[in-house]
């Protein structure tokens, strides 16, 4: 008997995940939707998360694994993506858990709104009474961002879609070839690339993934996925996305570390900055990389196309909110005058 190509493929990466993986299967195992497949890449597990896998596998047929050498995460989702058979691929990371509905409620938003590229979910981190303070302030502001226009105004402040959340068709991967190693966050890279495409990007409102803030997370642990990596990532893709209109004056907001990092970054990818702005008495009137700090108080409403692009790059908790209410009172358009990018 031949069986049905199913609609959604679950790719999940392990790697000496034991002491979570099997609570992570049985969330699947659970789902209300039908036609799913789970695909496992266990990449070079040594902790016995293969047997776990395998017990999956020999008591549900919608399991199947692949063993590979240790090769990191791209390799990872890359041979599961390869070796996926659904229309659609949603990730899953071996210590998460999707609620039962969480496959169902995605693949109909892909039904009811078939322009969609991404469809992602509100999360829930956990345990909470370990979940750093960071991670409970990311956690709100991914979940506040539902809809496209709302995703891709913070698209250059952070990643706005938790990779584990995330479901989308296999052909829209297939098209960008996948994940790539480039030294900063797969996941980050890959909603850019779709962001640099046109992809329009949403998210369910509804807590559907169970999201672990485990310590010893990839993302605390890797370089990968520290600030810098984030800041080369924002701007390699910023001269092809939001600075590829035109040639106007490009200053940032933000004579500080993250300022001063983006701006050396921009310039190792062309993007000349012409100058900075700050509030700190101390920093007006000096030059930052070779170029003058001045007061926002000088900045003038973008008349006639000659006001200059800001970048907002302040990290500063709150001073990003502040900042955009400043510009856009003097008229700037935010992701047209001026984006944040912090």
């Amino acid at each position: 008997m031949v069986k049905a190509v199913p609609l959604i493929s679950v790719v999940m990466p392990v790697r000496d995940a034991a002491s979570t993986l099997d609570e992570a299967l049985q969330s699947l195992e659970r789902q209300s939707f039908e036609s799913f497949e789970i695909v496992v890449v266990d990449d070079g597990s040594t902790d016995g998360s293969d047997r776990i896998v395998r017990e999956h596998e020999r008591r549900d047929a919608r399991v199947r694994s692949i063993r590979i050498e240790a090769s990191g995460i791209v390799t990872a989702l890359n041979t599961g993506i390869a070796s996926a058979r659904g229309r659609f691929v949603a990730r899953h990371d071996a210590d998460d858990i999707s609620e039962p509905d969480r496959l169902r409620r995605q693949h109909a938003w892909f039904v009811e709104r078939p322009s969609t590229t991404v469809v992602s979910c509100r999360v829930e981190t956990f345990p909470r009474d370990s979940s750093r303070h960071g991670m409970l302030l990311y956690e709100e502001w991914i979940n506040g961002l539902e809809t496209h226009d709302a995703i891709v105004r913070e698209m250059f402040v952070e990643s706005p879609i938790p990779h584990p959340t995330a479901m989308l068709r296999r052909e829209d991967l297939v098209a960008v070839e996948g994940y790539r190693d480039t030294g900063w966050p797969e996941d980050y890279d890959l909603w850019l690339r779709l962001f640099e495409r046109g992809a329009r990007f949403a998210k369910v409102p509804e807590t559907l993934v169970r999201w672990r803030d485990a310590p010893d997370r990839l993302s605390r642990r890797s370089p990968v996925y520290a600030r810098d990596a984030f800041l080369r990532a924002k701007a390699h893709f910023l001269p092809k996305t939001w600075l590829a209109a035109g040639t106007r004056d490009v200053r940032i907001w933000g004579a500080g570390p993250v300022g001063r990092r983006m701006a050396r970054f921009l310039e190792a990818e062309g993007v000349a900055v012409r100058g900075f702005l700050d509030i700190d008495p101390a920093k007006v009137g000096r030059t930052r990389r070779g170029v003058l700090v001045e007061s926002p108080e000088t900045l003038g409403p973008p008349t006639d196309g000659a006001a200059p692009r800001i970048l907002v790059a302040v990290a500063a908790r709150g001073a990003r909110e502040k900042i955009r209410a400043e510009l856009v009172a003097l008229g700037y358009v935010e992701a047209v005058d001026f984006l944040c990018v912090a």
